[in-house]
Formats: structure tokens, sequence, C-alpha cells
């Protein structure tokens, strides 16, 4: 027994290992699992463009070009701009509204709306300068003309009694404004989590500078006016 003690007391003492080389052994399964994966050298594909875009393009300016004989390609008249608004009064009362509203605009149009506000205030109406009173999303490129097709082809027909939009709500310079009672009509809408009924204001806004014009753009991308009879002597 003596003589395994001396041996043990002979042998050198193994230094043990610091703590920050323990550290560093326990940080790196950790690193090495919060990596990220080495990117593919495979091109992402660009996104699909907008049909209708497509179809403005091939078809319907060759069709308004020889209609009102236009001499210059910068006379025919293209969509600019989609402006969809929610008016909430009572936004300040009910901030969940107002949310909700935000969210639900977002998912119809695939854009992040703005919130809209006071600009001044009106004392008989208990509005403050600054207050939320809604909420707006502005459309152009390929998100406008992918959102006119999805409204033209699901949204209008599933109006409740539809007979055919208007042609009355232009304003003179080619602009037209639409008015939705509920947005239950979109398809991105969950009828489920929808906590309140609202409408909303549509605008096309487009380049022709006349009603005519914008009138035959409208009709040559799909939106389904109304067919007007003429009033009987």
């Amino acid at each position: 027994m003596a003589d395994e003690k001396e041996k043990q007391e002979k042998q050198p003492k193994q230094d043990k290992p610091p703590k920050q080389e323990k550290q560093a052994k326990k940080a790196k399964p950790a690193a090495e699992a919060a990596a990220p994966a080495p990117e593919s050298n495979e091109p992402v594909e660009p996104a699909p463009r907008a049909r209708l875009w497509d179809f403005y393009e091939q078809q319907v300016r060759g069709k308004l070009q020889q209609q009102f004989a236009f001499k210059n390609p910068h006379q025919i008249p293209r969509l600019k701009k989609i402006v969809l608004n929610v008016g909430m009064g009572d936004a300040s009362k009910t901030p969940k509204g107002l949310e909700a509203a935000v969210a639900e605009l977002a998912a119809i149009t695939g854009q992040h709306p703005v919130v809209t506000r006071a600009k001044k205030a009106i004392a008989n109406f208990n509005l403050r300068e600054g207050q939320p009173i809604g909420c707006a999303v502005t459309l152009r490129g390929g998100r406008m003309y992918e959102f006119l097709d999805r409204f033209i082809s699901i949204a209008v027909p599933r109006m409740r009694d539809f007979r055919g939009l208007p042609t009355k709500s232009f304003d003179g310079r080619g602009n037209y404004s639409l008015g939705i009672k509920e947005q239950m009509i979109f398809p991105e809408i969950d009828y489920d989590k929808v906590e309140r009924i609202h409408g909303m204001d549509i605008t096309f806004v487009t380049s022709a500078g006349r009603d005519d014009t914008a009138l035959a753009l409208l009709r040559e991308l799909g939106m389904p006016f109304r067919v007007e009879t003429p009033a009987a002597a």
C-alpha cells in the first residue's frame, strides 16, 4: 500500500482545463446549430408578371389607339394607381376595430396600409387633430394589376344584387371612384375572424384626363360596367 501511494505522488498532476475552454466547448455545438445553412447557387426565379398587365400591353393599347386615333403613343391612357380607403370615425374609441381593418386591408392588397389621421380638429364631431380616422393603401405596378384582376374576376361577382358598375362615378378628369358596402366580397377575408362589417372606397386613377377614354380603358380591362339604355322621349 505504501508503494502505491509513493507511485501516485511521483506521477505529475494533470492541470484542469480552465473555465474559458469549457465554455468554448459548450458554445461550439450551439453555434453550429445556429449557423445558417449554406446558400445554394441556384438562381431565384423572378415572380411572374401580372396577367392583366400583359393583356393591357398586348391588346388594350392597340384598341384604344385605333378607337380614338391617337397619333402619339404617350396619349394612350393607362392605369396609374389604385387607392383603397377605409374610414372609421370611431377609431379612437375602438382601437381594436382599426387594427382589424388594417389587417384585413393588408390581406386584401398584399401591402401594409397607412393609418390616416385627422388634419384639423372639429369640435362638433369630437375630432382632434392627428386622431386616427381610418387606413388607406396605394397600389402601383404589378400589385395594382394583380388586385384589379382579382377584383374584376372574383370580388365583383360576389356583390349582392349586382347589376353592373355605374358609369356616372367619374370625376371629369378620367378618375373613377367606387364604394363597397362590405369587405366580405374579397376571398382573402376569413368570415370567422371578422369582428365588424365595414365598407371602403376604391379610386382608379388613370392618365386619360377625359371620362370617355378612361371609361373605354377600364371597360377594355374587364370592368363590368352597367349598360345604360337611353331614356325614352
